[in-house]
């Protein structure tokens, strides 16, 4: 007779533990190990395998993939060229972000050609009926359901009764959808990771992609298992203050494409809007002659993206001067501060320091560091940036700038905006090509010196 095995998980990082503990070992949370469903243990008399067969590779025949055209271009670069068939993706955000309403916006393009299958957990038919006329979504093809059965989703979807087969299934939100197989509240791990695997097998099964939306917990993840991001194709994330217009959809992992690229959406009444031109929109509002303010040229993905970098040096009141990042690395920014005054001179002690990315942008790659480090020379020495002037590279702990990649792809965004100047790393000069005139004076500088010299510099230079 099969014995009955009681399992305790973490629900931050999925770490199985034989009893409970207060601290998860892997992760180091408190209070974060619940009591899973229990599962049977079989004994050695009734274990029995089934037969595995293998296939040469070169036996495998396969056709191209099969990807949808959702409707919004930003959404699908992100995806890697449209929705794959079969495919489950998970798609989370901070409340009020904006999943559902880019989930309901992708209704209305694509229920012109496919048929839709929307389930809500949070919101009633008439709720879903309301926000979809809000948004100028209507469609004879756009099928709205409210249900918190995992059972009767499935059953939905696979045997559908009142209406055909849908081509696309939106599943909102996934922690207030339960099987009954467990009596677990919803949301708990077991209920999300059932569930999870169940619309995985739904999908590969009847080759119906599936959107699974979820919340975040308080530290911006996903909220539920680990093995949750595990089971599902793809997984992305909505980022952007409620406060501001731009919203940035990323993906964290993509097995169907780049993990790199990124989709630029703008909030308004009416819904979301595609950000065709990211870098014009970003440098919208600049004003000239302000000092602390740096434009940048930041890679996310394929796509070469400006951005402003502010930074405000003040007389600091307190004994422990502020330092506040916002769409920048705190500890870079800690660095670039101590490389400041060990190898340049200049001194932020007494003063507190704050460096804004403008647009909720979210700068992680180090070719900011330099734009990072000239704005807080300019915002300390009140010294005004050239409003023509853009600049990219890493800056080393000996006061160096180090080179980055795509220098080409950032000069010619530079170029195309009209910018007139641009300081790179002497070392990226290799990668630009000496026959073509990229319509732009190109100053390649070794050390922050070098770079501080050239800000102040009103001729163009070109190597």
């Amino acid at each position: 007779m099969a014995k009955i095995k009681t399992v305790y998980v973490c629900r931050e990082c999925g770490q199985e533990y034989p009893k409970w503990n207060g601290c998860c070992q892997s992760c180091g949370a408190w209070n974060t190990i619940e009591e899973s469903a229990p599962i049977e243990v079989a004994g050695k008399a009734a274990v029995s395998a089934a037969e595995l067969s293998a296939s040469r590779i070169d036996s495998i025949s396969y056709t191209d993939e099969t990807r949808y055209n959702t409707g919004i271009s930003e959404l699908d670069r992100v995806l890697g060229g449209g929705l794959v068939k079969g495919s489950l993706v998970l798609i989370g955000g901070d409340p009020g972000i904006g999943q559902s309403t880019l989930l309901l916006q992708i209704c209305g393009h694509m229920s012109k050609s496919y048929n839709i299958l929307y389930i809500s957990g949070e919101e009633s038919e008439r709720q879903l009926k309301l926000r979809a006329e809000r948004l100028g979504v209507e469609s004879g093809r756009l099928y709205l359901a409210s249900s918190n059965s995992c059972e009767s989703i499935v059953q939905a979807v696979t045997r559908p009764k009142n209406m055909p087969k849908p081509d696309v299934v939106i599943i909102d939100s996934i922690q207030t959808i339960t099987t009954s197989a467990f009596n677990s509240a919803p949301g708990s791990i077991v209920q999300v990771r059932e569930c999870s695997n169940a619309f995985m097998r739904m999908a590969k099964s009847e080759e119906i992609p599936v959107f699974i939306v979820s919340h975040v917990n308080k530290d911006g993840g996903i909220a539920g298992p680990k093995i949750m991001e595990h089971i599902v194709d793809t997984v992305l994330y909505f980022e952007g203050e409620k406060q501001l217009a731009f919203r940035i959809l990323r993906a964290f992992k993509n097995r169907f494409g780049s993990t790199n690229e990124i989709g630029v959406f703008q909030m308004d009444d009416d819904g979301l809007h595609e950000v065709a031109n990211p870098s014009e929109t970003m440098l919208s509002g600049r004003i000239s002659g302000v000092s602390g303010s740096v434009v940048v040229c930041s890679m996310e993905g394929t796509r070469p993206i400006l951005a402003e970098v502010q930074a405000l040096v003040t007389k600091s009141s307190l004994s422990a001067p502020r330092r506040v990042a916002t769409g920048f690395d705190y500890n870079r920014l800690y660095m670039i501060l101590a490389v400041l005054e060990k190898r340049t001179g200049f001194f932020f002690g007494g003063v507190d320091v704050y460096v804004n990315i403008v647009g909720g942008l979210k700068l992680d790659e180090p070719a900011a560091d330099l734009a990072v480090a000239l704005a807080l020379y300019s915002g300390l020495c009140d010294k005004p940036i050239p409003e023509k002037l853009m600049v990219f590279g890493e800056v080393g702990l000996g006061g160096e700038i180090r080179s980055v990649s795509h220098v080409r792809e950032r000069v010619k965004e530079g170029a195309r905006l009209g910018f007139e100047r641009c300081i790179i790393p002497k070392q990226s000069f290799g990668a630009l090509s000496k026959s073509e005139n990229y319509g732009i004076g190109i100053i390649g500088v070794r050390t922050l010196e070098q770079a501080f010299r050239a800000v102040s510099e009103k001729k163009e230079k070109t190597e």
